[in-house]
């Protein structure tokens, strides 16, 4: 028999002999002291079947103590923030690891390298592999130091330094390929012949860095052509500027020497490798449970075109990690694309020459330049190749004609030059818009052709008339504006009464040659006339007719 006081099993039907004492710990811990407990559960009304010695009992769970719907639901969102809050920890942990042993420029561009790093290990989710391309302007700038962790947390690190195209490819083709990692590219890409030894290799990255361009080889005795995948993550580093098509297709960070108050952890791969291991296998089993959820991921994106294809993977990334991440990797994103696209108006002599009219426009607030004047000004530039290039007229209507640019006339002037209007296109196709080139410069109303000033020749009909030309004699150019602030052509053409008179008056005497200005009649019969005193205009007719 059970002590008085200690609780009884409700409806119990066997004899207690061989069943331990029965205690009551709490809600939700069950029974325990002698019996085992089998089937049943916690909630509220649930049946809980109590073996013994040769017999079962049947207990009901209290109804004390449950929870409300609206207690669950706070269980579940506050499980749900937990979860969120650990991503996040991850990526955190791995961004102080990276920042250990590497300086970086600025904090952009390490929260970029540990987004490209998680994306290394969900490249299955992916439909764009984006390139890391490392550089600096010198030497022991911690590039090799950042691809030593980068290769100790990456999926499946390749590096390579002397390989051919055919073995590269050949490694790549799976559904999780590796990946690549290129130290000291600048010997690859770093002079224009060296360069043209490596097209193929280049080929390959580029075409790699969208998914389904395949490579195609004839492979076997038969010559059977075959597809090799190329799709794979790669991480490039070199001194030096690398292949605008690479860069143009990668998260691109320039990194510095470190100065002597910045102090790095370092690394060796005895000592710091099975931490970057245990890194590894975290993103890993990360990556791996959200990669649905990142194969369904349509991230808003800052940027456009194919910096947006670049960067998706690291900013859905960076939100399903949750926390700051996705702000931190937006305001990454926006400021390394931005310097990306600024070097590459320095470097490509086609985007800085239209930077450099544009910004010529915009000071001189006009809607034409003659093109004579437009090369004055462009070899001024301080800061600009121009006049080391020797720019000529004939060499700036060359160059901008891969843009779909013509010189052109204004109404029925003999200059030619470039209107800003047919400019805009090209400005807001290739070159960064800036808050103050949104909108085109304003320029006054003009009553006259002359909008600029003595040294320009813009729209002013250059002074080339002779003093002995009359006033009627004058050419015709009158110059409206319409309300753009362009000058449009005339209405109405001259007609052949109004044309000026360029050619000086024939010869009274033999109506044939021009009249000489000072002595009236041509050189031939002043000729005559000196010879013969008697003769006069009206002979010389005579004998002619």
């Amino acid at each position: 028999m059970p002590r008085a006081g200690a609780p009884t099993a409700p409806n119990a039907r066997a004899s207690t002999t061989g069943i331990g004492r029965l205690t009551r710990r709490g809600f939700g811990r069950g029974w325990v002291g002698g019996p085992r407990l089998s089937g049943g559960g916690t909630g509220p009304g649930a049946e809980t079947r109590v073996a013994g010695c040769g017999s079962t009992s049947t207990l009901r769970s209290p109804t004390r103590g449950q929870m409300t719907t609206d207690q669950v639901e706070r269980g579940k969102e506050a499980a749900e923030q937990w979860a969120a809050s650990a991503d996040a920890r991850m990526l955190d942990d791995l961004l102080e690891t990276i920042k250990r042993y590497v300086i970086f420029p600025d904090e952009h561009a390490a929260v970029a390298t540990a987004l490209w790093i998680v994306t290394t290990h969900a490249l299955p989710a992916f439909e764009c592999a984006p390139r890391l391309v490392i550089t600096s302007p010198e030497k022991r700038c911690g590039k090799t130091r950042l691809l030593d962790v980068i290769t100790g947390t990456c999926h499946r690190p390749l590096a390579t330094a002397n390989a051919t195209v055919a073995a590269i490819f050949r490694s790549i083709g799976d559904d999780h390929p590796p990946t690549l990692i290129i130290d000291e590219a600048d010997t690859i890409f770093g002079s224009k012949k060296v360069a043209e030894n490596n097209e193929e290799l280049r080929a390959l990255l580029n075409a790699g860095h969208q998914r389904g361009r395949p490579a195609l080889r004839c492979v076997g005795p038969m010559q059977i052509p075959t597809e090799f995948s190329t799709f794979c993550m790669v991480a490039l580093a070199g001194i030096g500027a690398m292949p605008d098509t690479i860069t143009d297709r990668g998260v691109n960070i320039t990194q510095r020497r470190r100065s002597t108050g910045e102090k790095v952890q370092q690394y060796r791969s005895r000592r710091d490798g099975p931490k970057l291991q245990e890194i590894r296998e975290r993103l890993a089993k990360w990556a791996a449970g959200h990669l649905e959820e990142l194969k369904q991921a349509t991230p808003d994106m800052p940027v456009q075109d194919r910096a947006a294809d670049t960067w998706e993977p690291l900013i859905a990334v960076a939100d399903v990690a949750g926390g700051h991440w996705p702000d931190t990797a937006r305001a990454a994103c926006v400021a390394l694309v931005n310097a990306a696209d600024s070097a590459d108006e320095d470097s490509s002599l086609g985007t800085k020459l239209l930077a450099d009219i544009r910004s010529i426009f915009t000071e001189r607030t006009v809607p034409f330049l003659a093109s004579a004047d437009l090369v004055s000004a462009l070899r001024k530039l301080d800061e600009s190749p121009w006049n080391d290039f020797e720019l000529t007229t004939r060499k700036l209507a060359y160059r901008l004609k891969g843009f779909g640019i013509k010189p052109e006339r204004i109404g029925h002037a003999a200059v030619r030059g470039y209107k800003l209007e047919s400019l805009h296109d090209a400005f807001s196709r290739y070159i960064r818009q800036e808050p103050s080139a949104s909108v085109a410069p304003q320029v006054k109303p003009q009553n006259g052709a002359d909008t600029s000033n003595g040294a320009d020749t813009s729209i002013r009909q250059r002074e080339n008339i002779r003093q002995q030309e009359t006033a009627a004699q004058t050419p015709l150019l009158t110059v409206l504006t319409d309300a753009d602030g362009c000058p449009a052509e005339t209405s109405q053409k001259p007609s052949p009464a109004t044309m000026p008179k360029r050619r000086p008056p024939l010869c009274p005497g033999c109506r044939r040659a021009p009249a000489n200005s000072k002595t009236g009649v041509c050189d031939f019969c002043s000729a005559k006339q000196r010879k013969n005193p008697t003769w006069t205009t009206t002979t010389a007719s005579a004998t002619h007719h």
